[in-house]
């Protein structure tokens, strides 16, 4: 009866162990070496404290020779119990034989439960660790990133925003229903939700109602319409990017609330039509749209000393600004006299480490 209510409630309202496999936080980096050093101290651990345990409880035990626990009777009496060897008609009686047992056996009977339940313990705890990181995140994930679809188009957006420095890998938000490809994202660090984004339970699973930006790219215009319509509705003061493949589809885009829309097909072919004239000039576009080596088109606010002046007398090379909301080219006359408020889009040298979004 309650297995069947937790399926009737939404997604965005189940308990964080209920969402395991449905998000998925990236994986602590941890050797094998260093995984299997944390659970011997973990059984050493145990060891001792059950060694304790007994030894100041020995008045309430006995042993064949009837002379008392000692210490050495302590730990041995919790190494056959915790390696659950147990004890009866053959038992090793000499202290030297007891140590023997101490030292050489109780290593390998926790070697060999290492080996023998490592695994299940592992699947078991790393469950559980996954519950507490998603219901942790889930209370604070504010300003990230969500990412719809993890193909061409989305992992290229998703380098682009860490080659900027801006974003973190764990502020980004992948949402795919290919286990395959939310793998991959995991792989680089990335949080990832299962499930498909049209429906508006999976996008409050990944906090698109709290996100900074969103950025739909799946394979069909008819989903990047009806996902950008729900994440509207959830998140109205959101950025919203889109991509479609046909030109036509823009207008829907742009009414169903996407603040930005390119076309990718026609983009594609544009560089295509250039490359058979002037081949240069496209491996000019491509590294002013790769921002990690050599020029990038960047962003910055125009400076106090800036006001006034024309943005076409300045250093850097100045493609547009930024005014109210409106762009503006350089040739324009809007841009003649620069404005406080404005903001400029320049071509910046990624070479330059002071150079900066900010200028």
């Amino acid at each position: 009866m309650i297995k069947g209510l937790l399926r009737q409630r939404p997604l965005s309202e189940q308990p964080g162990h209920a969402l395991v496999g449905v998000i998925r936080m990236p994986d602590a980096k941890v050797s094998p070496l260093n995984a299997i050093i944390r659970r011997i101290v973990g059984a050493l651990l145990f060891l001792f404290a059950a060694v304790i345990i007994v030894y100041i409880g020995r008045d309430g035990y006995t042993d064949s020779k009837g002379d008392g626990i000692s210490f050495l009777d302590a730990v041995y009496y919790a190494t056959v119990s915790l390696s659950t060897t147990g004890y009866g008609d053959i038992a090793p009686v000499t202290d030297s034989a007891r140590l023997i047992n101490i030292v050489v056996i109780t290593p390998l009977r926790v070697a060999f439960l290492i080996v023998l339940v490592g695994t299940t313990l592992e699947v078991l705890t790393e469950r559980s660790r996954q519950a507490l990181r998603i219901q942790k995140w889930r209370n604070k994930v504010r300003d990230h990133v969500v990412v719809v679809g993890f193909g061409t188009k989305g992992r290229s957006a998703i380098n682009a925003l860490l080659a900027e420095h801006d974003v973190e890998a764990n502020q980004v938000v992948v949402v795919d229903t290919d286990q395959q490809a939310l793998d991959a994202a995991s792989a680089l660090g990335l949080i990832t939700v299962h499930g498909s984004a049209t429906r508006a339970d999976v996008l409050r699973v990944a906090g698109v109602q709290r996100a900074r930006s969103v950025v739909i790219a799946p394979n069909r215009d008819d989903t990047a319409v009806l996902v950008t319509l729900t994440a509207r509705e959830l998140a109205p003061k959101a950025s919203i990017l889109a991509s479609v493949r046909e030109a036509e589809n823009v207008h829907l885009l742009k009414q169903s609330g996407a603040d930005q829309v390119v076309v990718s097909s026609e983009t594609a072919g544009r560089l295509l039509g250039m490359a058979t004239r002037t081949p240069l000039v496209v491996d000019m576009v491509e590294d002013l749209l790769t921002p990690e080596t050599g020029l990038a088109i960047a962003e910055r606010p125009v400076t106090p000393k800036e006001e006034g002046g024309s943005p076409r007398h300045l250093p850097d090379t100045v493609l547009g600004l930024v005014r109210a909301g409106q762009l503006y080219r350089v040739d324009a006359p809007e841009a003649d006299a620069l404005e406080p408020g404005d903001r400029l889009l320049y071509v910046r040298h990624t070479a330059r480490p002071d150079d900066d979004e900010d200028g």
